[in-house]
């Protein structure tokens, strides 16, 4: 009897779930068909300059949020994301956080880069931003790969068909 039941609320849960996902686009509400019309893969490179570590979750999510939207639409995400200039102060964790408030928002940009790295979001850092900002690459969160120049990365992306989204 416990079988069935949690049989019928699994299928409820997922009827919900299907309504949820599909009544917004059989209503007519936002979607992106004009723009994915034939499109199978989207190649993006995320070029993140911030200068301020409190918006850095939010656009964190939102690529997640943009991954999964390319996903649930039926295209394969092929993300970069490059840090260069401030923003490589942010992806260390909490080895240069200055206070317990820091540290804080530094776990939770760790925490969203190990996320969206185990969704098949691949990372970058600047080399000569590190230098810059005194950053020490060994202290760049593992999940992030330090480069040369994520000026080369951003041209190299572009020659294979990779658009870049501006993130300042």
């Amino acid at each position: 009897m416990k079988t069935m039941k949690k049989c019928i609320l699994s299928v409820c849960a997922l009827a919900l779930f299907a309504c949820a996902v599909i009544s917004p686009a059989l209503a007519g509400g936002p979607d992106d068909r004009d723009a994915l019309k034939g499109v199978t893969s989207g190649k993006a490179f995320f070029d993140v300059n911030l200068g301020d570590a409190q918006s850095m979750p939010l656009y964190l999510k939102v690529i997640g949020m943009t991954h999964q939207g390319l996903v649930a639409q039926g295209v394969t995400p092929e993300f970069v994301v490059a840090f260069r200039g401030p923003a490589v102060q942010f992806i260390t964790g909490k080895a240069h956080a200055a206070d317990d408030k820091q540290a804080l928002l530094y776990g939770q940009i760790a925490d969203k880069i190990r996320e969206l790295k185990a969704m098949g979001v691949s990372f970058e850092a600047c080399a000569i931003a590190t230098d810059l900002f005194g950053v020490d690459n060994g202290t760049v969160l593992p999940e992030v790969k330090v480069v040369g120049n994520t000026f080369i990365s951003l041209i190299g992306y572009q020659a294979q068909g990779y658009g870049t989204v501006p993130v300042m």
